[in-house]
């Protein structure tokens, strides 16, 4: 199984992919943990994308994050099933805060290693605004549509609940 999960920041992604890599005993990929080096330094996009690309190689995974440099394309294609959690900015704003007091002063295992947990305006606006501008919110549209026949797109907490225990009990 190749899953890919796709979403506004603060959705919950990596705790889905988490999730999901357990349940399929499939390898995870963090894109934010590719894209970022110690201390928040953003690692050479060649260098990205043939992490990526190995990793692609493996029969099935686990994909979180968005990233269109990192082979999103091909990723897409790829995927036998992408997951878009579609939240609101009110739940990705909450989330996002709740995490930062949960891993304050550490590092999630999905971010690299030295990328201290941090909230700041500049995160706050992207989750607000610069994240979910006209051609970010298109682009996902154009994605529903490319790949309808194997999108599931999330919308709240209870979706994604009801989604994990329908693979579950299957």
């Amino acid at each position: 199984m190749k899953i890919a999960i796709i979403g506004y920041s603060g959705s919950g992604k990596s705790t889905l992919a988490r999730k999901l890599s357990k349940y399929y005993k499939a390898p995870v990929l963090f894109l934010d943990k590719v894209n970022f080096l110690p201390n928040w330094i953003e690692r050479d996009r060649d260098e990205g994308r043939l992490i990526v690309c190995d990793f692609m190689k493996n029969d099935s995974w686990v994909i979180d994050g968005n990233y269109s440099d990192f082979f999103q394309k091909e990723r897409l294609e790829q995927a036998d099933k992408i997951i878009f959690l579609n939240f609101p900015r009110r739940i990705c704003i909450y989330r996002a805060l709740k995490r930062y007091f949960r891993y304050k002063n550490t590092t999630r295992e999905d971010m690299a290693k030295g990328c201290i947990e941090k909230i700041d305006l500049e995160f706050i606006w992207w989750i607000l605004y610069e994240g979910r501008t006209k051609e970010i919110r298109n682009h996902y549209k154009q994605i529903e549509q490319d790949f309808k026949n194997k999108i599931v797109v999330l919308k709240k907490a209870k979706e994604v609940n009801l989604f994990l225990q329908k693979i579950t009990n299957s």
